[in-house]
């Protein structure tokens, strides 16, 4: 999730000593971390693999996959009606957001990622469209409603102020706060659907018939040529996205999107009973007929093995790739904010810039993950480097766009000195605003690359499910849910410290 910060600067209050000794302890955490981590290349020469792929990524090949622009219709249809369900959800959760169980309970449904949900609804609903859009909606929902509210919150006081006494609470909702948050609201539900997009495409890793489905396919069987047509046309789906979503037309893209989803499948109510009240259930909880002191030993006998070997390492494998992600993720941004910026390239530079980062920004992690995992091979530098790549671009269009509206001295300086002198100091605080931002996005997305192998505690969550070990799944998701409230909740701590504040300017 990206949001536009206020006008926070060094002149206004953030002084930058302070940023500088929390830049630079998070880069020594980092630093200290990565040295635990298994960073290796293990591929004898990656550069075989390298060459395979340009040559692939140079010759495109739109007939190479079967009933492609049908995939290419279900990842758009499972994006629209997941988007618009978690929207529907989240807005009434969004008015009574205020309520510290309610926030509790949208902090624990966000945190769990949009794959984990499948890989939940799977075993309930089997492979139907219902997986893919409750995969998407319910932990759109959370965040849905923790942006709404924040927009609710952050709007202009002035008109509430000129109201008459006596005015209702409805009257004021409705013809004084939402007209003033519409806007916001519309930006962000389409920032949203573009992530939307991007869940869909990765949905169909776990068998959903989205290009997800074909991308794995083509991977695994180094059809190159195949996965340059279809990430082709994903990128020119996210790239036009604001040519044709429009918001009187979103009731019409719903109704086709129920027409054209396969809706083959087939769940049953006693397999749903089953799951909830018997597989996710504690091993020595549904072997046991009563519960007893056995029971209750053998129970905490388990809980204590989860703990001990799947849990403790799975968290120091996704806290390590997390801070190196997250840090690398900063790197890269101030790299590549610059190429968008009319301070530094001129119009043709900028396009380019801009290609550029929409191909790192479109491309899911998952995929990116999966392109350096062939070329060097399995440990954390394929994931390190995707997820820093993929917020980078993010959080670098962002900040690019920031330098627009810039006014500089008229004896500015060229070059470098403008960068380092001018016009980084007076975004930084922008930029690390939205840095801790991610923190929590990116920590979500590290537990789910552990299901390309990297010990995370997405690689144990995946490998209970393939076991059809449901409660030691159901475990860890819980541990994962966690440790990303945790860290949401340190990101906001140490924004307040140092006076990063976000609004919910969405873009």
């Amino acid at each position: 999730m990206t949001t536009s910060i206020s006008s926070s600067n060094f002149a206004s209050g953030t002084k930058p000593r302070p940023l500088l000794r929390a830049s630079l302890g998070f880069v020594a955490v980092a630093v200290v971390l990565g040295l635990f981590g298994d960073f290796e290349i293990t591929t004898l020469d990656p550069w075989i693999e390298i060459k395979r792929m340009a040559i692939g990524a140079t010759t495109p090949d739109f007939s190479a996959t079967e009933d492609l622009w049908q995939a290419v219709v279900n990842t758009v249809a499972f994006a629209i009606l997941g988007v618009a369900l978690g929207n529907a959800l989240g807005f009434p959760l969004a008015l009574v957001f205020k309520f510290r169980a309610v926030r509790a309970g949208c902090a624990f449904i966000r945190a769990i990622h949009e794959l984990f949900w499948a890989l939940i609804f799977l075993q309930v609903f089997g492979l139907t469209p219902l997986t893919g859009m409750l995969a998407i909606a319910i932990p759109y929902a959370g965040i849905f409603a923790k942006v709404y509210s924040e927009i609710l919150e952050e709007s202009d006081p002035a008109p509430l102020l000129a109201l008459p006494k006596g005015t209702s609470s409805i009257t004021t909702f409705m013809f004084v706060r939402m007209p003033d948050a519409w806007v916001h609201f519309k930006t962000y539900a389409l920032y949203r659907l573009e992530c939307g997009l991007r869940s869909s495409a990765v949905l169909g890793f776990v068998g959903l018939p989205t290009i997800g489905f074909h991308l794995e396919s083509a991977f695994s069987q180094g059809k190159y040529s195949e996965v340059a047509a279809l990430l082709i046309i994903f990128y020119v789906i996210i790239a036009t996205i604001r040519k044709w979503v429009h918001s009187r037309l979103i009731p019409v893209y719903i109704l086709l999107a129920l027409l054209v989803i396969p809706w083959g499948g087939e769940f049953s109510s006693s397999n749903i009973l089953r799951f909830i009240t018997h597989d996710i259930l504690p091993h020595p909880l549904h072997v046991a007929d009563t519960i007893d002191m056995t029971t209750l030993a053998a129970l905490g006998s388990w809980l204590s093995t989860m703990w001990n070997e799947q849990a403790v390492p799975g968290i120091i494998a996704t806290v390590i790739l997390t801070q190196v992600a997250l840090v690398g993720s900063g790197a890269l941004t101030l790299l590549f904010f610059p190429l968008i910026s009319p301070k530094f390239f001129n119009t043709f530079g900028r396009t380019t810039g801009h290609i550029f980062l929409v191909i790192l920004r479109s491309t899911p992690e998952y995929v990116l993950a999966l392109i350096c995992l062939l070329m060097w091979g399995p440990s954390m530098l394929p994931a390190a480097v995707a997820l820093a790549l993929h917020n980078g671009a993010i959080i670098g269009h962002l900040i690019g766009r920031y330098t627009e509206d810039m006014t500089l001295r008229p004896d500015q300086p060229r070059g470098l000195n403008l960068y380092a002198y001018d016009v980084l100091p007076r975004l930084y605080p922008q930029f690390l605003a939205f840095l801790f931002y991610r923190w929590e996005v990116i920590m979500r997305e590290t537990a789910i690359l552990g299901i390309l192998g990297i010990a995370t505690l997405g690689f144990y969550i995946d490998s209970a499910f393939a076991d059809l070990r449901f409660d030691r799944a159901l475990f860890l998701i819980i541990i994962t849910a966690v440790l990303n409230i945790c860290i949401d909740s340190l990101s906001r701590f140490i924004r307040g410290r140092l006076r990063l504040k976000t609004t919910a300017d969405v873009v």
